[in-house]
């Protein structure tokens, strides 16, 4: 699994020449995290350039990066946001006040206060009542990498990156295997090594 000396740092590497703007990993993403209207942690962006008719299409997938040196933990006034041992930037939302600074230092727009709890259907359904997450209402919420799956496979186990019930759930659905996940002080992970895969 991990070298010896060093702790695990999931992170998460996309092959752009592989994803083909399925949105499987929005949908996988929205399903799991159970997200409000409008909400998407993990987005594909639709991208061309070029003139006709030489043009080209390609697919950009973008979530929250969980940067080595993440902009929007300094700025937070409370401590909320900050950055785990295993490299996650992650959200206690018992302490963010919704302030939004982290949402304006991040340079990927990963970020999103929601104010009010929206329903799909304008009105809620049992299924939206059943997975609703009112903590994350009117405070900043983000992609985890499914911390939750990860540490649930880790004591399992299960290897996340290879085993799916303890992979992100983005990662985990892709159609495409363009979205690979893993501890990159692993150098056999299929983050550190996505070729591989």
């Amino acid at each position: 699994m991990t070298t010896p000396d060093l702790p695990p740092r999931w992170g998460m590497v996309i092959d752009l020449n592989r994803c083909v703007g399925c949105q499987t990993c929005t949908i996988a993403c929205k399903h799991h995290n159970a997200t409000t209207p409008d909400v998407q942690w993990r987005r594909v962006l639709d991208v061309e350039q070029g003139t006709f008719p030489d043009v080209q299409r390609f697919f950009i997938v973008t979530g929250c990066q969980h940067c080595a040196d993440a902009p929007c933990v300094p700025v937070c006034p409370t401590g909320a946001t900050f950055k785990r041992d295993d490299g996650i930037v992650a959200i206690d939302y018992d302490q963010c006040i919704g302030c939004g600074y982290c949402a304006v230092s991040c340079p990927y727009e990963a970020r999103t206060i929601v104010k009010s709890q929206d329903w799909y259907y304008g009105e809620e359904t049992v299924q939206e009542r059943a997975v609703a997450q009112p903590d994350r209402i009117g405070v900043a919420q983000k992609c985890t990498f499914c911390t939750d799956r990860v540490e649930a496979g880790l004591a399992q186990g299960l290897t996340p990156g290879v085993d799916p019930t303890a992979t992100p759930a983005c990662s985990a659905a892709c159609i495409a295997q363009a979205i690979s996940f893993g501890d990159w002080n692993d150098p056999a992970s299929p983050a550190a090594s996505p070729t591989t895969r």
